[in-house]
């Protein structure tokens, strides 16, 4: 399948929020290495990017459910300005490097190697949203909707260094894991009751990124969730 590639810079989100969130589709054909796309910017690096979140997936069919969603809640906005208009719900909008139709975060798995190009690249994790989200579309607690609606996107490793084209070619090469969807994966940490038998069996998905694995094993450890806020809520 084709997909479009995406880089962005830095830039302020509100007075307070400095992100790169905003990403537009290169034009000529970008290097990709083990820490992602070379003229693609990450802020707040304890938290994005790195070897396990070099790069991030969003499926571009989401951006329809979320144009009507804002229209529902009377908040949509054709006119992109620094007054708090929405920005545009296309392909950049949630801060994605790769965005495409016909994966989705049901139907592809933690584990999944795909050939990009001449990059090999692999899914590493569901995505975390966080506050950022909130600024970047201008509406309270968006990032805790994205969360419990699982229309989060995916992250990637890159196991194969090499360049990508602006209209690259995605192609499954290998699924080690069909039992783990990213949705499911997801959906054990943040959208289903607390269970420390399916904790356990993410917990032992080796594919998963060691921050995932961990997560599982703190909720294990701990008996119940931990907490959320400071992920989800701009701090104070």
């Amino acid at each position: 399948m084709q997909v479009s590639i995406l880089v962005g810079n830095a830039a302020m989100l509100n007075e307070h929020i400095n992100s790169a969130i905003d990403k537009r589709r290169i034009r000529t054909p970008q290097f990709c290495d083990v820490n992602g796309l070379v003229d693609d910017t990450q802020v707040s690096s304890q938290f994005h990017g790195g070897p396990e979140r070099a790069l991030h997936y969003y499926p571009r069919e989401h951006y329809c459910y979320w144009q009507s969603w804002f229209q529902g809640m009377g908040l949509y906005s054709d006119s992109i300005n620094s007054s708090g208009a929405l920005p545009p719900l296309t392909a950049g909008g949630f801060g994605e490097n790769i965005s495409g139709m016909g994966l989705t975060e049901a139907n592809v798995y933690i584990g999944d190697i795909y050939r990009l190009d001449e990059a090999l690249v692999q899914i590493s994790q569901p995505r975390s949203p966080c506050y950022k989200l909130n600024a970047r579309f201008g509406c309270d607690f968006f990032s805790v909707l994205v969360q419990a609606n699982g229309r989060t996107g995916w992250l990637l490793r890159v196991l194969e260094t090499g360049t990508v084209n602006p209209d690259a070619s995605l192609t499954l090469v290998e699924r080690p894991h069909p039992e783990m969807s990213v949705k499911r994966a997801a959906d054990i940490v943040y959208n289903l009751a607390y269970s420390s038998e399916r904790l356990q069996e993410l917990a032992a998905v080796t594919a998963l990124s060691p921050s995932w694995r961990q997560k599982a094993t703190d909720y294990l450890a701990a008996g119940q969730v931990t907490d959320w806020q400071m992920r989800l809520l701009e701090p104070v």
